[in-house]
């Protein structure tokens, strides 16, 4: 069972990275920004997609009042990787799993850079996985933490 929980954990980082990706390539080919939204909810995280639209980029009151329209429905790891999900091992540095600045919002922008940071998903064996996004080039990377080292090793 410990193979199956590392094997969903990785799924479940690399999902993330191409929905990452996908939102990139989404901002790009509309010529609008493109973000993905992460709230907490009973049960674990989800995160929803939105298209700017009124050229100010993605904001968290835009969305709220719709002018930042929703293009994909709210979708959780957890309900598609059993056991997974976002949020931060007891071993693990750090103490948001969400770490995008001050807010809940990642945001690609026409030009395909995006909004810097870190998202944390952890598996039911204790393996903690972190998606990056890199802010100047909207690329993703995902990594492994390794307890025994303290390092993040990269596991793409």
């Amino acid at each position: 069972m410990a193979g199956l929980d590392h094997s969903r954990g990785h799924a479940a980082a690399r999902y993330l990275a191409s929905r990452l990706a996908l939102a990139r390539t989404q901002a790009v080919a509309r010529g609008a920004a493109v973000g993905l939204r992460f709230d907490q909810v009973p049960g674990g995280f989800v995160f929803s997609v939105f298209l700017d639209g009124n050229g100010n980029g993605i904001r968290t009151a835009d969305t709220q009042s719709g002018v930042d329209s929703p293009i994909e429905p709210a979708t959780s790891l957890f309900e598609q990787f059993p056991g997974v999900d976002i949020g931060l091992t007891p071993n693990s540095p750090g103490t948001d799993p969400v770490q995008l600045g001050q807010t809940n919002l990642l945001t690609f922008t026409p030009t395909g850079t995006a909004t810097a940071g870190t998202i944390y998903i952890r598996d039911r064996e204790g393996t903690q996985w972190a998606v990056r996004v890199l802010g100047s080039t909207g690329r993703t990377r995902v990594l492994r933490y390794d307890p025994r080292t303290k390092g993040w090793l990269v596991a793409d």
